[in-house]
């Protein structure tokens, strides 16, 4: 199973194909939609999350309401591509148009063309690599806007795993220096996970999301950005998925690719993470417990989930790092490519922060990667075929999926 995303940010819209789901899963356009929607929210925002009112379009791969198993392709709109239509024209605008792009950059209302790359930023990078001197051809795809398309592939892996049991969730640890007294590595209750929905910053330790707001106040009179750090987790995860026998098997470092994928995210750890460096063996490793009806446990939780590149059975649990967007509104030193003059780095509309709406992508990432290793675990062309075989399999192993 895999999918593939094309599209720029201020382009058409973005598409998504995805090849290998199984059939007769059933999904609901509205799942979709509000994974999308999860996607825009978060104090700190920019203004493109005013424009956008992101919904998805299925082209294909459903029929009344369930899947075929041929390819989905799906459509997310961009509504700002009526701003941008001239800029991003596929083919090379009449003169007409370009009298008014001028006009319209003479106004310092749109920038068709950029030459000064944003430190930290693809900018610079991918115009040497491609042969650019316009970095729009390279900051439009290398957007996070892309990461919309992300979350559309995402909300099937998640309804395909919801047929298993598996429930998937986030919350904020950190933004800037404000850090939650919920610093706990675990997953969520139900209840704990809706409080953090509510939340403007995704946290559920109200103080710090307080606190978390005021940093991100501060940020803006200062003409700045955060990063953060956030926790995403799966609960339901039988023992067994990815593989111990190959490198590129290995489920935590697929999912660490996964989630080090996403615009901005800097570090990722499972579990306890770093802190094990500082503790010894007996102090880290998890006992092995059995008890009856429940079958094999662990006490604690301090690897996360996975051992020897599977998972264990209990919930798995991975924390990341969140760079500062590296788009301010100050601009920072660069150099122009066609001058090689010392410039502010050029301002395209952004975030303070996007820590909270990184945690929903993460999640999106996560699942299709444990959908992946379901797939691989218990095959199948369809829905009911996968689940006869996890069926059988829990019936063969010593362990209970968790009643809540």
């Amino acid at each position: 199973m895999r999918f593939l995303t094309a599209g720029e940010s201020h382009g058409r819209a973005l598409a998504v194909v995805i090849e290998g789901f199984p059939a007769l899963v059933p999904v609901g356009k509205e799942e979709i939609d509000r994974e999308l929607s999860r996607r825009q929210q978060g104090y700190g925002r920019g203004g493109r999350m005013k424009i956008e009112k992101d919904r998805v379009e299925i082209i294909s791969g459903l029929r009344h309401g369930k899947t075929m198993g041929s390819p989905i392709a799906f459509l997310i709109p961009n509504r700002d591509w009526q701003n941008w239509a001239a800029v991003m024209d596929p083919f090379l605008p009449g003169e007409e148009t370009r009298v008014e792009l001028k006009e319209e950059e003479r106004l310092g209302r749109i920038r068709a063309e950029v030459t000064a790359p944003r430190p930290g930023h693809a900018d610079l990078a991918g115009a040497l690599k491609y042969g650019f001197t316009d970095l729009r051809n390279v900051l439009e795809r290398a957007s996070a806007r892309e990461t919309a398309a992300r979350v559309g592939a995402g909300a099937f892996a998640r309804i395909l795993l919801a047929q298993f049991g598996v429930v998937i969730g986030s919350h904020l640890l950190q933004i800037g220096a404000a850090a939650s007294g919920e610093n706990q590595i675990r997953a969520l209750s139900e209840e704990e996970q809706e409080k953090v929905e509510e939340s403007p910053v995704r946290c559920l330790d109200p103080q710090a999301a307080a606190a978390m707001m005021e940093e991100i106040d501060k940020a803006r009179a200062e003409g700045e950005s955060l990063g953060g750090i956030f926790l995403v987790y799966a609960k339901g995860l039988p023992p067994g998925l990815g593989s111990h026998v190959h490198w590129d098997r290995r489920l935590d470092g697929r999912l660490a690719q996964a989630v080090m994928s996403i615009p901005g995210v800097k570090g990722v750890e499972f579990g306890l993470g770093f802190a094990a460096a500082a503790l010894p063996g007996s102090k880290v490793h998890d006992p092995i417990a059995y008890e009856a009806g429940r079958g094999l446990y662990r006490p604690v939780n301090n690897a996360g989930g996975i051992e020897g590149g599977m998972s264990n059975g209990e919930p798995l649990l991975i924390r990341a790092v969140m760079k500062p967007i590296p788009t301010l509104y100050q601009g920072l030193p660069s150099v122009d490519l066609k001058t090689w003059e010392p410039v502010r780095a050029a301002v395209e509309r952004s975030d303070l922060t996007a820590v909270p709406a990184a945690a929903v992508v993460a999640e999106a990432m996560v699942a299709w990667v444990l959908a992946e290793a379901f797939l691989e675990k218990f095959g199948g062309d369809s829905l009911p075929e996968m689940k006869r075989a996890w069926a059988a399999y829990l019936e063969e192993i010593p362990w209970q999926p968790p009643k809540s």
